[in-house]
């Protein structure tokens, strides 16, 4: 089940690794959408599910880490991480109502009509909605903040204008457009600046280290899902990972596969829950409204 709209860079991989993995476990594997919540109402179902295996769930980590209300901590609390798939940066990008083409014109536009410039995401409480609020609290100005439950609709009005600035992963879609020059790449959270857009500078570059982010996805199964079968998918999907070619595919867009066992995916996310929840906690970035 992936947690997000079809049309995204998590469907794309979520399918590409269905085929692999049906294989080499020997059950059918089919990929159902369960969208909503920045990811969490997908883990929701998950937690009620038969802890059996039979239902995976794939998702960034921001529901367990900072999600959008106190009630989908608790309720999302408990699912299994099974594995580490891919860590995307976020990219940042102009639309064709937004007048400026640097991150310096944002601002400037943003201080002139506070709460006037809308920033779209893929949802309350992901890594994109994550950035405009850091980026808003560093600058000390306003954003309207439009939430999608997805990339790929979210693609669409950006395209259109909609919306003056879209944070969202760096992924085929988004690059394609903005090579185009129908989108206007302004920044990008990540530790260098990515091949594909080299002139592009990160939001660390920009004076925006805190908000210098990217999201983290990987694999879920149920609350109490038996160790040895957990062990048996982490081997299996790292297996799937190489087998597709995953990392030549997202490293031509600037992203990383995150492979490992289950324990470093678990640090990864206690690490994060250590940095972006200790913020969440004390409302900085109002993913709590």
């Amino acid at each position: 089940m992936v947690a997000y709209p079809p049309g995204g860079i998590s469907d794309r991989v979520a399918r590409s690794l269905a085929e692999p993995l049906s294989a080499r476990m020997g059950v059918p594997v089919l990929v159902e959408y369960k969208p909503g919540a920045a990811g969490s109402l997908a883990l929701e179902q998950l937690t009620r599910h038969p802890a059996d295996g039979h239902l995976l769930v794939f998702s960034a980590i921001t529901p367990l880490v900072a999600p959008s209300s106190p009630h989908r901590a608790e309720a999302v609390r408990g699912v299994e991480p099974v594995a580490s798939v891919m860590e995307i940066p976020v990219l940042v990008v102009g639309t064709p109502a937004l007048t400026s083409r640097r991150f310096e014109g944002l601002l400037q536009q943003a201080r002139a009509t506070p709460g006037g410039v809308r920033w779209a995401s893929s949802g309350v409480g992901t890594t994109g909605h994550w950035v405009l609020e850091l980026v808003g609290q560093a600058a000390g100005v306003e954003f309207q903040h439009v939430p999608y439950k997805g990339g790929g609709e979210q693609i669409q009005q950006a395209l259109s204008g909609q919306f003056e600035v879209l944070s969202t992963n760096l992924a085929p879609a988004p690059v394609k457009w903005v090579q185009a020059g129908r989108l206007n790449a302004l920044g990008v959270g990540a530790s260098s600046r990515p091949p594909v857009m080299p002139d592009v500078p990160t939001l660390a570059e920009l004076g925006f280290a805190g908000a210098n982010l990217s999201s983290i996805f990987g694999l879920f199964a149920a609350p109490g899902t038996p160790a040895v079968l957990l062990d048996r998918l982490n081997k299996e999907l790292n297996a799937a990972i190489v087998q597709i070619g995953l990392q030549q595919e997202l490293a031509s867009v600037g992203s990383l596969v995150r492979q490992g066992d289950r324990s470093s995916f678990a640090a990864v996310i206690a690490q994060e829950v250590r940095t972006l929840g200790s913020l969440n906690a004390a409302g900085r970035t109002g993913a709590t409204r």
